[in-house]
């Protein structure tokens, strides 16, 4: 695959929030614009997805698939592969939150991406800003609202 697309936003919370709302992942249709249905499949022992199936509608663009998820033990990183998709082959995304010293978080998203029908590779990497910022502009919003 490419080169990942890495974007970032200053929330105005600490971590853990932020944590707490990207790992809720069934709550994503009630804020994520594009989410008609998250499912998770599999848990962890403490609660958190392993395995989720998302449903998502982006107009022009429909997708469903399955993710596995990383929970990395510092609390501020998680990372997910694509198991199955019906219009991707594979996307590997990455969310790491970093703690700023006025109580804030910088959230970090990188996201790679690659279909199952050509695409040119700039539109493909302009996609992939465009899913990147509207996902950290979505989840700033749910977070501090």
């Amino acid at each position: 695959m490419a080169d990942r697309t890495r974007r970032s936003i200053l929330v105005n919370a600490p971590a853990d929030e932020v944590m707490s709302v990207i790992a809720d992942l069934e709550t994503y249709p009630s804020w994520v614009s594009a989410a008609k249905s998250v499912t998770v499949l599999e848990a962890t022992a403490d609660g958190r997805a392993r395995r989720a199936r998302f449903e998502l509608d982006a107009g022009m663009v429909r997708d469903t698939f399955v993710l596995v998820y990383d929970w990395h033990p510092d609390g501020r990183t998680v990372s997910w592969t694509l198991a199955d998709g019906d219009l991707q082959k594979a996307q590997d995304g990455v969310y790491t939150l970093v703690d700023e010293a006025d109580g804030a978080t910088t959230v970090v998203y990188e996201l790679t991406v690659d279909l199952a029908i050509p695409m040119i590779g700039t539109f493909k990497r302009k996609a992939e800003k465009v899913i990147t910022d509207t996902a950290l502009k979505e989840l700033k919003k749910r977070v501090e609202g």
